[in-house]
């Protein structure tokens, strides 16, 4: 397994961006298929978007598409994952993950970081 850590949340009006980073460590970063998924009160954790090994495939929740942006740098062990024009239903805790195959299936992905809050103020 990786070890991963988020950082880049916030309070943020509707509206605004934020750029979340997840640092990895432990294993080579370059191995993992990287994942972010959310996590709203009372919701189970969703998948948001995903980036392949090389960064060649991508993959987005329909309520992110056109709005967020998964990307990575293999050099920096690091992945991001731009937010703009974020609105309240955008609040959530934000994990990033990774996983040894291109998927989006939650079950599939079995490292986890801590998350980074969210919040979009109306």
């Amino acid at each position: 397994q990786v070890q991963l850590v988020e950082s880049g949340g916030g309070l943020v009006q509707a509206g605004g961006s934020l750029r979340l980073s997840c640092v990895a460590s432990g294993r080579t970063f370059s191995r993992y298929v990287m994942g972010w998924f959310r996590q709203a009160p009372g919701k189970e954790r969703e998948f948001v978007a995903r980036i392949t090994w090389s960064g060649g495939s991508t993959r987005y929740a329909d309520p992110v598409k056109g709005r967020f942006t998964i990307s990575r740098d293999n050099a920096k062990n690091t992945g991001y994952l731009q937010m703009n024009s974020l609105k309240p239903e955008d609040t959530a805790v934000y994990y990033c993950a990774a996983s040894s195959s291109s998927t989006t299936l939650r079950d599939d992905f079995d490292s986890w970081g801590q998350g980074t809050q969210v919040t979009v103020s109306s």
